[in-house]
């Protein structure tokens, strides 16, 4: 019998149970990916993750990202949670870490910095592996249906609804006001035929809709049951897509800018995540996402 150390976690909160959980399996190495998938589906979180060893030895690790149903190429609550494990634990694959982590991944080299009070680690900064792009735009009547939702309901003073991503892809729409985010529902139909009709967007076609409450923040549901997560509560990777969107849309050509968003609340898992974007001659430059984390489980796979 094969026996895998794994530690979960709560990302973008400072309180157990609420957040987004993710499990770490600490050595990844023997297993298939077959095993990788089914590990993932039996913990049934958004995002399961496994550390293997880098193939660069100036890098910390190599980390492969499942859902439930498939493996993504990068994810902002996984690297936040799974750099926060090994911050705390010190080493990996017998070498001792810093402040600052390279994750190898199937996007590109993930940067990242721990966060710390005093000498104790409670979070982490990452930075996207990859610029801002954009997809096709998607008919709001489209996009509401498929969010349950009226036309009414869907803004396109600052964009239409579209596909963006700085490492994983989500359909992005703004919604006028709380009351509609909270009537907020996936139609799997619907989305079925989003991704038919978006095929070339090779996307499962995760929908991440916000509401902005003032200049930097903002509320928002992230909905990927075509990936068997019926609702996210804290979804780092969409969070700096819009941050990279908004900042994109900003008429001034260079400057930093800040986003504080909320998931979550709906759920009752309420979450915290700070995306800071540097602009550089009309582009965006670097997107970085922040966040705290609390430890919740330690235990062993038996396989």
């Amino acid at each position: 019998m094969r026996e895998c150390p794994f530690v979960t976690v709560d990302v973008f909160t400072e309180h157990r149970f609420r957040g987004n959980p993710l499990a770490v399996v600490l050595d990844g190495c023997g297993l298939t990916t077959e095993e990788m998938q089914e590990i993932a589906a039996e913990f049934g979180y958004s995002e399961t993750t496994f550390l293997l060893p880098a193939e660069d030895i100036d890098n910390t690790a190599q980390v492969r990202i499942f859902t439930p149903t498939t493996e993504v190429p990068f994810a902002g609550h996984p690297n936040v949670g799974t750099a926060f494990v090994v911050g705390r634990l010190g080493r990996t694959f017998g070498q001792s870490v810093g402040e600052a982590l390279r994750f190898e991944e199937k996007a590109g080299l993930v940067t990242v910095t721990l966060r710390k009070s005093g000498d104790t680690v409670r979070g982490a900064t990452i930075r996207a592996p990859q610029p801002l792009s954009l997809g096709a735009q998607v008919p709001a009547p489209l996009l509401a249906r498929a969010a349950n939702l009226s036309p009414r309901d869907i803004v396109a003073d600052r964009h239409v609804p579209l596909f963006a991503s700085v490492g994983l892809k989500f359909v992005v729409a703004e919604l006028s006001d709380l009351d509609a985010l909270g009537r907020a529902k996936p139609n799997v139909e619907t989305l079925e035929e989003m991704c038919a009709t978006f095929a070339a967007e090779e996307s499962d076609c995760p929908l991440f809709l916000y509401v902005r409450l003032d200049g930097e923040h903002i509320r928002a549901r992230m909905f990927a049951p075509l990936d068997n997560v019926p609702e996210d509560p804290a979804t780092g990777s969409a969070s700096a897509a819009l941050g990279a969107l908004l900042t994109s849309l900003e008429p001034t050509p260079h400057g930093h800018f800040s986003y504080r968003l909320e998931q979550g609340v709906e759920m009752g898992r309420a979450s915290h995540i700070r995306v800071a974007v540097e602009k550089r001659d009309g582009h965006v430059h670097t997107v970085d996402i922040s966040g705290d984390c609390v430890e919740v489980m330690r235990g062993t796979l038996s396989l």
